[in-house]
């Protein structure tokens, strides 16, 4: 368990309303939100919706978390930078340098389909090398490390999703100490100019996000005097 990272991403719109969209994105987002929106005008869905698009996001900061001890302690804490590009470059440098090397596991919840492909996409679009944990270009699926706990919840169900608040709920792990949920991250980034509390809700999600794995795996979780927040 110790060559596991566990991950979570906070995103936002790349801009703080559409109006400050370039010219160009303003035209490629109109007709990107066509296909979701009903009566809503575009530039109010562009607020609601942009942050997880990669083409319209940007990852504000990235949770992540690793057992350690032989598994009995977790150490967790948020990385964050004023530019993103700063922050994805130091992501990849830690996971680059992660002890377990190529032995090296990413795990997240829907991460096969939001988090990892969300955080390869904004790498390229800042010049940022893909991680080796990362590129998995060529690779077969069984030499992919990637785990996904939504994944491993849906025992073979592809179309059913479930919150890790609410997985969290029904296996009884204690809920995030945050006091916010991730529809609230644009407001409090843009309106509320609260980072530190997204960065605290970004890095809670990750002890939630480490309990269910164990839960997952038929392991006890860990108790809070255990959990190093950093």
């Amino acid at each position: 368990m110790v060559n596991i990272l566990f991950l979570d991403i906070e995103t936002v719109s790349l801009t703080a309303d559409f109006e400050s969209l370039p010219e160009r994105l303003k035209a490629h987002w109109e007709k990107k939100s066509s296909f979701f929106r009903r009566d809503e005008p575009y530039e109010d869905l562009y607020f609601e919706r942009a942050a997880i698009y990669a083409e319209f996001g940007k990852v504000l900061c990235i949770g992540v978390g690793g057992f350690y001890e032989n598994g009995t302690k977790l150490k967790v804490k948020s990385l964050y930078a004023e530019q993103e590009k700063d922050l994805l470059a130091a992501f990849s440098d830690l996971v680059e340098k992660h002890p377990a090397g190529k032995n090296l596991i990413v795990c997240a919840h829907n991460g096969k389909e939001f988090d990892f492909p969300f955080l390869c996409r904004r790498m390229l679009i800042n010049g940022i090398p893909l991680p080796r944990v990362l590129n998995i270009s060529g690779k077969k699926p069984w030499e992919i490390p990637h785990l996904d706990t939504l994944e491993m919840w849906k025992f073979g169900d592809y179309k059913h999703y479930t919150s890790l608040d609410l997985l969290a709920a029904v296996l009884g792990i204690p809920g995030s100490k945050s006091t916010m949920n991730g529809s609230e991250v644009n407001t409090q980034y843009y309106v509320h100019k609260n980072t530190e509390k997204i960065i605290e809700y970004c890095r809670e999600d990750v002890v939630v996000l480490a309990q269910l794995y164990l839960k997952l795996t038929g392991k006890n979780v860990i108790p809070d005097e255990n959990i190093i927040r950093s």
